[in-house]
């Protein structure tokens, strides 16, 4: 540069050194510039393209491992930790994310029954396994929380109630709390007091699980209440789930839980005689009288019915409850018709999935019954258990209070309906139910003798 003089600068790299292979770097007044050997350059440059290729290549094999992981994780995992295809999830359901998963899968089973088919019966069945947590009717908070909805439209609440109790989140019964009302405890839940999970250490000191009997709901009572999230823990500690209900009346309203991968779902379908349902439901109607008014509130209008048998039927009773009793037989046979209509061809979801249970059955051959039912759930009937059976189904009373599981002589009292139904609500009955009547193996009658023959068997062989 004109006027001014080069000034050679000191390096520090090897290089960079006087009398080396490299040259010297020299600065001007306004800018700097080096001047390197080809061969130098090309060196830097390859390691560059070396560095540049080893953590691409370390990238895509992250990418792979990634990749590899969500395929070996993507498989439904335990009830209450899946929080993917949920179709209820609860407020509390983040809590969800933090649990640790169980080694192993949970069974679920629910009861799909209607009222007084025995129900109350055989859900005690599992409520006295050690292995089971048992849940009874907790859709009965719906049907008092939304009375006077009808059936049918109260199918899809219950779904979602039991989508969130399978998965543990129990959450979902402050939905149907009053307005200011205090939190739900354990005692708060329908049947609570009649339930040894919620009556056996370590919620509460009275009862053992491992102890197989009734308890006493009264000493129940006493138990200190716990916080629905004490009980969902609680729940997290059972490799199976058992729920009791009367409040879905067609298995297909199940179907989008049967789907969900992250539930295994199988239904028990407990039924009974319609003739001696209804002869139960009369029985028991001033326990039954919102219940019987909103499921003969689901009838269709629009349907050409059969007319009642009896006219003067609900003439000659001040509050109809008889009518409603048995008019309440016309929407729960014909859900019971669509359950069967998929039982006998059914879809995927289904398959393998559902067993028809009849009371019949069960209190003819206790044992036998209650051993498939349990081999269905994979669950083991022990000697306790076949015990217990045997002695509710083998006392010496023909009755007992409804709602009251008791020890009684179940045979006699499931065919009681013969002698007392007249023969015009036999009739009634019969036109409701034929359907179902025909696949299940219950035989009509066609005159009020032979309703009352009791040598004469009305039983013949399920087509299920």
């Amino acid at each position: 540069m004109r006027g001014k003089q080069y000034q050679q600068l000191k390096f520090t790299t090897p290089w960079e050194k006087d009398g080396g292979n490299g040259r010297k770097l020299k600065t001007y007044s306004n800018h700097t510039k080096i001047i390197a050997q080809p061969g130098i350059v090309m060196k830097v440059l390859r390691r560059k393209r070396i560095v540049l290729f080893i953590a691409y290549f370390l990238l895509l094999v992250l990418t792979m491992l990634n990749l590899a992981n969500y395929k070996w994780t993507k498989e439904p995992q335990q009830c209450s930790h899946q929080m993917r295809s949920t179709p209820y999830q609860g407020r509390s359901d983040i809590r969800f994310l933090y649990r640790p998963p169980l080694a192993k899968k949970r069974q679920l089973v629910y009861v799909l029954t209607t009222w007084r088919s025995g129900s109350s019966f055989f859900g005690e069945l599992f409520n006295q396994n050690p292995e089971v947590f048992f849940l009874y009717e907790p859709m009965w908070h719906i049907w008092q929380k939304l009375y006077p909805g009808d059936a049918v439209s109260l199918q899809g609440a219950a779904r979602d109630m039991l989508s969130s109790l399978y998965r543990c989140d129990l959450s979902v019964f402050q939905l149907y709390n009053s307005p200011g009302g205090k939190n739900f405890t354990s005692l708060g839940l329908f049947g609570a007091t009649l339930n040894k999970v919620m009556c056996s250490y370590p919620l509460c000191s009275a009862y053992r699980k491992e102890a197989v009997g009734m308890v006493d709901d009264k000493v129940c009572k006493k138990c200190p209440p716990q916080s629905l999230r004490m009980l969902e823990e609680e729940c997290l500690k059972y490799s199976t789930i058992v729920i009791k209900g009367v409040r879905i009346l067609d298995v297909n309203v199940l179907a989008p839980l049967m789907e969900d991968p992250s539930l295994d779902l199988k239904v028990i379908h407990l039924v009974r005689d319609p003739r001696a349902v209804a002869n139960s439901r009369i029985k028991s109607r001033h326990g039954l009288i919102r219940e019987n008014l909103q499921v003969v509130r689901s009838r269709d209008p629009k349907l050409r019915r059969v007319p009642f048998v009896d006219p003067g039927h609900k003439a000659n009773k001040k509050d109809g409850s008889d009518y409603h009793s048995i008019g309440a037989m016309e929407v729960i046979c014909d859900r019971t018709s669509r359950t069967l209509r998929s039982a006998l061809t059914p879809p995927g979801w289904l398959k393998g999935k559902y067993m028809v249970v009849r009371y019949e059955d069960l209190v003819e051959n206790p044992v036998k019954t209650i051993q498939n039912v349990y081999r269905f759930a994979n669950l083991t009937a022990n000697h306790d258990i076949e015990s217990f059976a045997l002695n509710m189904t083998s006392g010496t009373s023909s009755s007992s209070k409804p709602f009251i599981v008791s020890s009684r002589n179940a045979t006699q009292a499931a065919s009681a309906w013969r002698t007392v139904l007249s023969i015009q609500q036999i009739k009634q009955v019969e036109d409701y139910c034929h359907h179902s009547m025909a696949v299940l193996g219950y035989e009509r009658v066609r005159t009020a003798g032979e309703a009352k023959d009791m040598s004469k068997s009305l039983l013949t062989a399920s087509k299920l």
